[in-house]
């Protein structure tokens, strides 16, 4: 697979990361089913990609973590999308939606 196709799913996969956090802290599981539930399902986040990108996000200042209990009294790292987070995920959404017209207009043409 190439450098360039890579840095493109990386990018989508820490783009739905800061997705899924912009409305509340969640920890890795929460995060999954978040996305999940908002692709209905048609769009799945595996462990081994998602622990990734939140090191890469965490060390990029985008999102930071904290050790809290969860609902049902388990100790979990819970994420949380910093102010850089919430401008970085704006300015992902919006090159995205560049992209994604420009991918429909190039396949209009064809």
């Amino acid at each position: 697979m190439s450098k360039k196709k890579n840095s493109l799913l990386q990018g989508a996969v820490e783009l739905l990361i800061l997705r899924a956090l912009r409305d509340e802290d969640r920890h890795g599981w929460g995060i999954q089913q978040r996305i999940d539930q908002i692709g209905s399902e048609s769009v799945t986040l595996k462990q081994g990609s998602l622990y990734p990108a939140l090191i890469r996000l965490g060390d990029q200042g985008l999102i930071k973590s904290e050790w809290r209990i969860t609902e049902n009294g388990r100790k979990a790292k819970y994420y949380i999308l910093t102010n850089k987070g919430r401008k970085q995920l704006d300015l992902e959404i919006q090159q995205w939606e560049d992209f994604s017209n420009t991918i429909n207009l190039i396949i209009a043409e064809a």
